[in-house]
């Protein structure tokens, strides 16, 4: 094996082991079948092994246990040639000077201090805050060198992004402040049972995973309204639409004294914050120091802090 592996190949086996066959891949690619297929076969005779399982018909193709690890291996490789590109093309565009950051609406509120820091040791550094939409789009950004820097809830570490916990993020319920739920000093799930209730979308790892401890518990909250806007769903229960458990850096400010904060005592599934970058690339000074200002400022938010003039 003297000679690389050609890139068209990876991307032929990444294509074909996302859709399923080699028609799906042919037509992600903007190849014709024949020669995805001709990338295969040539992939396959270099590696001396059997990349998919062909069942023949209209069932799915599936890797082989050597054509997983082929298939994890392209990822990286692919994942490698994007970030070089993006790299090499924000240099010649004179964008050196840009830190790319992403979070989630939850956890863009922590950065003020951070980059206030960052423009007082690296005055003219550009910064571009992202909101992205689930953990797993957050690791592939990473990975493939559009981001530099992540500050997410419950992102898992692997072998192409690091993560470096900085604390829990507990639930709280947000209630208007006449809900019988807004007098007790802090509640179990039970008291949700049959409440009008206002959700994030299920999409979210952390809403899906509550909802399951719901149902093992038999606790059948009525879900009304969901959103994903953190200041909507306060508004919603400002307006006794309904009340909401959320993560406390959702509420750390509450937009109206009629709003009401109520700890929860069970257990529940964790919300963990971290900071995360690519495995094995360098981090600029920029990064170091949003990095440096993060961790020197992180602390948990107090599920019973009150607001001014709340209680």
């Amino acid at each position: 094996m003297d000679e690389p592996i050609d890139p068209r190949t990876l991307r032929a086996l990444v294509a074909v082991a996302d859709q399923g066959s080699f028609r799906g891949a042919a037509r992600a690619l903007g190849y014709t079948q024949s020669a995805v297929s001709h990338q295969i076969a040539t992939l396959e005779a270099r590696l001396g092994t059997s990349l998919f399982v062909r069942p023949g018909g209209r069932r799915r193709i599936t890797l082989t246990p050597l054509g997983e690890l082929a298939h994890h291996h392209a990822q990286r490789v692919l994942a490698a040639n994007l970030a070089l590109e993006g790299d090499v093309t924000a240099a010649l565009a004179g964008e050196r000077g840009t830190l790319r950051i992403g979070t989630s609406q939850s956890t863009s509120s922590l950065l003020a201090k951070p980059l206030a820091r960052l423009a007082r040791q690296r005055p003219g550094i550009e910064v571009s805050l992202s909101n992205i939409s689930t953990a797993e789009s957050l690791a592939q950004q990473l990975d493939r060198g559009q981001l530099d820097l992540g500050l997410y809830i419950n992102i898992e570490p692997n072998d192409r992004v690091v993560t470096t916990p900085l604390f829990e993020d507990a639930w709280m319920i947000i209630a208007h402040r006449e809900d019988p739920l807004a007098s007790s000093g802090s509640v179990t799930l039970d008291a949700l049972n049959g409440v009008d209730m206002i959700a994030w979308h299920s999409r979210w790892r952390a809403q899906t995973n509550l909802e399951q401890l719901w149902r093992r518990r038999r606790i059948r909250p009525r879900i009304i309204y969901r959103t994903d806007d953190n200041l909507m769903i306060q508004r919603l229960v400002i307006n006794r639409l309904g009340c909401a458990c959320l993560g406390a850096l959702s509420v750390e400010h509450l937009i109206a004294p009629e709003l009401r904060r109520i700890p929860i005592r069970d257990e529940l599934p964790p919300r963990t914050l971290a900071i995360c970058h690519a495995r094995g690339r360098e981090l600029t000074p920029a990064a170091l120091i949003v990095i440096d200002a993060i961790q020197s400022a992180a602390h948990p938010i107090s599920p019973i802090a009150a607001a001014p003039g709340m209680r």
